[in-house]
């Protein structure tokens, strides 16, 4: 056994508050990675009304890595609820017609701030609302209520609105070794194998395991 199928929306059996993400996204610039799972009782195959407007003219995307875990209610805002900040108003007046959209035309740029990308192995908190084009890193965790709308850097905690660093969960050197290791590439076999050092946290063991294979 080499842990559950990827591709089976709910792994664990009569309980089908969790499911595996990418399963259950049909909107082709929302990207989930294998074994990323969301967690919600009250409608957990619906996660992508958790992302908000998501134009698809705009064209950004919502990426997300491999064995994240989501809880219930984070919130994705993406680049289409940006309004224009450069003229004396905010208000979208060139999105209506009988002559506001007509007068203005293509003069109005909104602002872009690209993909919203989740690294590998993040673990994202209950009610978390991640604004558009941030970047978390690899195995950052993000606290229940945070508002993040800066990049959050690999193996960082971070929480509050806005949310701030609260520690690395690991040295400088630690965390070089696992994004050189990346543990989310390996094959099932080969992560089953050491998953014990993982769950441990046995980094000097696990790159012994590693040195002799």
């Amino acid at each position: 056994m080499y842990g559950p199928n990827p591709d089976v929306l709910h792994p664990l059996q009569d309980f089908p508050q969790v499911c595996f993400l990418k399963n259950s996204i049909d909107n082709p610039n929302i990207i989930v990675g294998d074994y990323t799972y969301y967690d919600d009782a009250i409608d957990a195959k619906n996660f992508e009304r958790n992302v908000l407007y998501h134009y698809p003219f705009i064209g950004d995307k919502l990426i997300i890595g491999k064995y994240c875990s989501i809880a219930r209610d984070v919130t994705f805002i993406m680049n289409g609820a940006n309004h224009n900040m450069s003229g004396l108003s905010s208000y979208p007046f060139e999105i209506f017609t009988g002559g506001w959209q007509e007068s203005l035309g293509d003069s109005v740029h909104y602002p872009y701030k690209g993909d919203t990308v989740i690294g590998n192995d993040v673990w994202i908190g209950y009610k978390a609302m991640i604004m558009p084009g941030v970047n978390i890193g690899d195995g950052s965790i993000i606290a229940s209520g945070s508002v993040v709308s800066t990049d959050v850097a690999p193996y960082s905690i971070v929480a509050g609105n806005p949310s701030r660093l609260i520690r690395k969960r690991f040295s400088d050197e630690d965390i070089g070794i696992l994004q050189g290791i990346k543990w989310w590439e390996w094959d099932a076999s080969k992560l089953t194998r050491h998953l014990p050092y993982l769950v441990k946290g046995e980094l000097v063991a696990l790159q012994r395991a590693l040195d002799i294979e």
